[in-house]
C-alpha cells in the first residue's frame, strides 16, 4: 500500500448542504447555454440535443472519478492535491496552476459578457468599466467569509434555475397548447424541417462538441467545494449524482424547447430566442428579464471562478508547488492572498475589454476550453492512479465508487483527446493550441527551477 501525505488545511467548513446543492446547480448552468448557444447550433442543428447528451454523459463519468475521491479525501485543493499525491508532485503542479489559469481565462470572459449585457441597458457605458466594477464587487464578496460567498452563490444560481424552468414550462404550453400562438399547438415540426434533425450530418455534431463541452466547465467546482463543505460524505455524492439530471433538464430540455418554437437555422438571428419566447407568452419586458437573468449567469460564474483560484493557490502552497506567501489565510480563514492575486491577474480583461472588445469572448473561450479539458483529463488519470494505490480492502470500503470502472474513465479520456484534436479545425479555436503548449512549456521550466532551488538548499552545508 502506498504511503499518502495529506495537506493540513484550516479552512472553515462553512458551506450548508443548501449552498453545494446550488454551487452543484448552477456550475452546470452556465453563460455558455445563454451566451453561446446560438453558435452550437449553428453547428449541429437540431442535433445539437444529442450532442449535449453525449457531453453530459462524458461529464457524470468525470464527475463520478472526481466524487469518489472527494468522498475519500475531501481538500479544496481538489485534483490538484488528489494528483499530486497518486501522480507525482509535478502532476500536482501542473493541474493546480493549470486549473487556476483556466478559471483566470473563464472570469474574463465572464466579465466580457457583463460588460456586453451592461451595454443593453447603459449603451454608453464602456465594456472596460462595467468589467473593472464587477471585478472589484466580486472580489469584496469573496474577501468577507466563505458564507458570503456561498449565499451570493445560492442566490444568483437560484436566478438562473428559475428562469430556465419558467422558460421550458412556457415552452411547452406554446407546443402543446398554443399558449400564445393563438391556440394553435406548434407541434415538433421545427425539429425535422429546414435540412432536417441533423442538416450538418455528424460532422456537425462532431464540431459542436467543442463549445458543448466549454459550457459545461466548471461543474467540478463541486470537488473544489469539498474542503469548505459542512459534510462532504454527505452533500458531495447527491450533488454529483444529480448533475446527470440537470444537463438533461436544463441543457437538452431548454434547447429542445428553443428549436421547436423556431427554426434551427433563426435562432440568435432575431435576438435571443430566451427573449422571443417569453414575449410570445405575453410577458412584459421579457428583453429586461432575460438581461438580467444572463447578467446575474455571469456574475455567477464569475463569483465561483475567484472562489476555485483562491483555494487552488492556497493548495499549491500546502503541496509546496506555489509560493508559501498563498498559503496563509485571513481571519474569516479565506485565502486572501490567491483571491487578491488572481483578480489582479484579472485586470487584463479589463484592458483587452478596451483594446478588442469584440473579439474578447472567442479567444478567451478557446483557450479556457484545452484548459479544462487538461483539468478533466488529470482527473481521470489521478482517479485511476488513485484505485492502483489502494488495497483490495481500501477499495472495497470507498463510499462513492465509479460505476463501470476503468471502461468508463477510458471511454471518457479517449473523447477529451478528440476534442481537442477537433479545435484544430474550428476558426478561432486553433489558437489555442498554441496557447496550450507555451503555458506548459512556461510550468514545466517553473517547476524545474523550483525542484533545482529545493535541492540546492538542501545541500547548502552549515557555516561553523
Amino acid at each position: 500500500m502506498t504511503k499518502i501525505i495529506h495537506e493540513k488545511e484550516s479552512l472553515d467548513r462553512g458551506l450548508s448542504n443548501r449552498h453545494i446543492q446550488l454551487i452543484a446547480l448552477g456550475g452546470a448552468i452556465g453563460v455558455g447555454l445563454f451566451y453561446g448557444s446560438s453558435a452550437t447550433i449553428q453547428l449541429a442543428g437540431p442535433a445539437i440535443i444529442v450532442s449535449y447528451l453525449i457531453g453530459g454523459i462524458i461529464i457524470f463519468a468525470i464527475m463520478r472519478a472526481l466524487g469518489e475521491m472527494a468522498v475519500a479525501e475531501p481538500v479544496s485543493g481538489s485534483f490538484s492535491s488528489y494528483a499530486n499525491r497518486y501522480i507525482g508532485s509535478f502532476a500536482g503542479y501542473l493541474t493546480g496552476w493549470t486549473y487556476w489559469f483556466m478559471w483566470v481565462v473563464v472570469g474574463m470572459a465572464e466579465i466580457t459578457v457583463v460588460g456586453v449585457y451592461v451595454n443593453y441597458w447603459f449603451p454608453s457605458v464602456p465594456q472596460w468599466l462595467s468589467a473593472l466594477v464587477v471585478l472589484l464587487l466580486i472580489t469584496g464578496v469573496n474577501l468577507v467569509n466563505v458564507k458570503a460567498f456561498g449565499e451570493f452563490e445560492f442566490w444568483f444560481a437560484l436566478i438562473k434555475v428559475v428562469a430556465i424552468i419558467g422558460m421550458i414550462v412556457a415552452g411547452i404550453r406554446i407546443i402543446l397548447f398554443g399558449i400564445g400562438n393563438g391556440g394553435t399547438p406548434m407541434g415538433l415540426g421545427n425539429l425535422f424541417e429546414h435540412g432536417g434533425f441533423m442538416p450538418n450530418g455528424v460532422k456537425g455534431i462532431l464540431f459542436s462538441l467543442v463549445m458543448v463541452m466549454f459550457s459545461f466547465g466548471g461543474v467540478e467546482l463541486i470537488g473544489i467545494t469539498a474542503g469548505e463543505a459542512s459534510n462532504p460524505k454527505k452533500v458531495i455524492p447527491p450533488a454529483i449524482n444529480n448533475v446527470i439530471w440537470r444537463i438533461l433538464i436544463f441543457y437538452v430540455g431548454a434547447l429542445g424547447i428553443m428549436m421547436t418554437l423556431y427554426p434551427w437555422n433563426e435562432v440568435g438571428t432575431k435576438g435571443s430566442p430566451f427573449v422571443l419566447i417569453f414575449d410570445k407568452i405575453g410577458i412584459a419586458g421579457a428583453a429586461d428579464i432575460i438581461n438580467f437573468v444572463v447578467l446575474t449567469a455571469a456574475l455567477s460564474a464569475f463569483n465561483s471562478g475567484l472562489f476555485s483560484t483562491g483555494r487552488m493557490l492556497y493548495n499549491l502552497a500546502l503541496q509546496d508547488n506555489g509560493p508559501k506567501y498563498f498559503g496563509k489565510l485571513n481571519k474569516s480563514k479565506i485565502p486572501s492572498r490567491g483571491i487578491l492575486f488572481s483578480s489582479s491577474m484579472l485586470m487584463i480583461a479589463v484592458v483587452l475589454n478596451y483594446i478588442v472588445p469584440e473579439k474578447v469572448f472567442l479567444y478567451i473561450s478557446a483557450v479556457a476550453t484545452v484548459a479544462v479539458v487538461t483539468s478533466w483529463t488529470i482527473i481521470l488519470v489521478t482517479q485511476i492512479m488513485f484505485r492502483k494505490a489502494k488495497s483490495k480492502e481500501e477499495i472495497a470500503q470507498l463510499e462513492f465508487k465509479m460505476p463501470l470502472f476503468p471502461y468508463l474513465s477510458y471511454i471518457s479520456l479517449a473523447f477529451l483527446v478528440m476534442v481537442i484534436v477537433l479545435m484544430a479545425f474550428i476558426d478561432g479555436m486553433s489558437v489555442a493550441l498554441i496557447v496550450a503548449p507555451i503555458w506548459f512549456g512556461i510550468l514545466y521550466i517553473g517547476f524545474k527551477v523550483k525542484k533545482k532551488k529545493e535541492a540546492e538548499t538542501i545541500n547548502v552545508k552549515p557555516v561553523a
